[in-house]
């Protein structure tokens, strides 16, 4: 794939369809992630809204097609989180191991670090042995980023009548200090990405 001739730019709910074109082989026939139904358009597109106005949700785009996405979330809701998200990428299986995911995750890293997020966690679903639903990629994916194994959840996810353990990575993008300057809603540094970083 030329990465040229993509593009990364935000999310809008206008993108649900062809986002859920992406997620839904990764539902249904897959254990990377825990849901067991592929939501609606409808419902998508309202996640896409709820996570925008706080955090990024960008996807990846070539030739008019979108070729991945990906998003942080709140890690925890308490104050004292503030500064922690947890990150997602899912990107078309086609497009795999082309740097679709790369591109995205160091976009989304360039965002939440303009925010002044600190701390990226990123949980994966890991299985016990072979497993003709889930491999290992997703581990090594986030290992060549930077994240580091922080503690595994042991059976905690039940699919396709199997046992999945959790894995927690993380990375820190940032300087922890006394005072630490507040976080800063997406929407209030996306003008500046746009301008510096050409964020479409």
């Amino acid at each position: 794939m030329d990465k040229k001739k993509m593009g990364i730019r935000v999310a809008t709910a206008q993108d649900a369809a062809a986002l859920l074109d992406i997620y839904r082989p990764y539902v249904e026939e897959t254990a990377v992630s825990f849901e067991y139904e592929t939501p609606s358009v409808q419902a998508f597109a309202e996640r896409v809204e709820g996570i925008s106005g706080k955090y990024p949700f960008l996807a990846a785009e070539q030739d008019g097609r979108l070729l991945g996405y990906a998003c942080a979330t709140a890690f925890k809701e308490r104050a004292a989180y503030d500064w922690a998200v947890e990150t997602t990428v899912y990107v078309r299986r086609e497009a795999r191991g082309t740097g679709v995911g790369r591109g995205l995750y160091e976009a989304l890293e360039t965002c939440l670090a303009a925010q002044n997020i600190l701390n990226l966690n990123a949980c994966i679903a890991v299985p016990e042995g072979e497993d003709p639903y889930l491999s290992m990629d997703s581990v090594a994916f986030h290992t060549r980023l930077g994240y580091r194994p922080v503690g595994v959840f042991h059976q905690c996810g039940c699919k396709f009548d199997r046992w999945y353990n959790m894995l927690w990575m993380e990375k820190h993008i940032g300087a922890h200090q006394r005072n630490q300057p507040p976080v800063k809603a997406f929407a209030a540094v996306r003008e500046a990405l746009r301008a510096q970083y050409g964020l479409g």
